[in-house]
């Protein structure tokens, strides 16, 4: 005859505690969260003598006035992105290097086509990140489109912007980066070479300190490398 022992209960309490902590962990997004905070406080020449943007304005912050400004741990972050050219190529690293220095929990939506664009772009808003950060020019397009209907999400494009922003999307701009979609003119002229790993990396913590600390719908532009 088989005797089947049961095991005590205090093992099966902790088995079940154990699975119940799996599925509330931190890799779930379906839990809400507060949303985006701050680390840290802006320098003093981020915004210059405006301290209050109007929308659609431009700011030309001092060089690391935004370095002491980070997420709070654990910032629900989608790199959205499309295009293999080097330089989304040089932004999508410098997104994945500032999110694992600031501690972030990052998601990459990659669109696969030109087909795949605006699908890529509901992706990105389904997850329902804190942030979403678009690197590749050809998204501006699809953006432009969807931002004005998802104001409660907030945006930050880097190497690009708008031509008419919504209150939830920022960008960060820079001499050589400045495309504003098809058949739009820019504020410089285009020049792959300044997509430089120095630059990127500094416009995406430019940028989020931007969107971290409540100054939104505006352009940071960047004279400094």
């Amino acid at each position: 005859m088989i005797v089947l022992h049961r095991p005590p209960l205090a093992v099966v309490l902790a088995v079940a505690a154990a699975l119940l902590t799996g599925c509330a962990s931190g890799d779930d997004w379906s839990e809400p969260r507060a949303g985006l905070s701050a680390v840290g406080e802006l320098g003093a020449g981020f915004l210059g003598p405006d301290t209050s943007p109007a929308p659609e304005s431009t700011v030309t912050p001092s060089p690391g006035s935004w370095s002491e400004v980070r997420p709070s741990p654990g910032a629900r972050v989608v790199l959205l992105t499309a295009g293999d050219d080097r330089p989304t190529k040089t932004l999508v690293k410098a997104v994945n290097a500032w999110a694992e220095e600031a501690d972030a929990d990052l998601r990459t939506v990659t669109a696969s086509g030109a087909a795949d664009l605006l699908p890529a772009v509901t992706r990105a808003l389904a997850l329902r990140p804190d942030l979403v950060v678009s690197a590749g020019d050809d998204l501006i397009d699809p953006l432009a489109a969807v931002t004005p209907s998802h104001l409660a999400q907030q945006f930050l494009i880097v190497g690009a912007e708008l031509a008419e922003p919504t209150e939830n999307v920022t960008a960060v701009d820079w001499p050589g980066a400045s495309f504003r979609g098809e058949g739009l003119g820019m504020s410089s002229t285009y020049d792959p070479a300044s997509f430089t790993d120095a630059r990127c990396a500094t416009a995406v913590r430019a940028g989020a300190a931007a969107v971290l600390t409540g100054h939104t719908g505006i352009v940071v532009w960047l004279d400094e490398p």
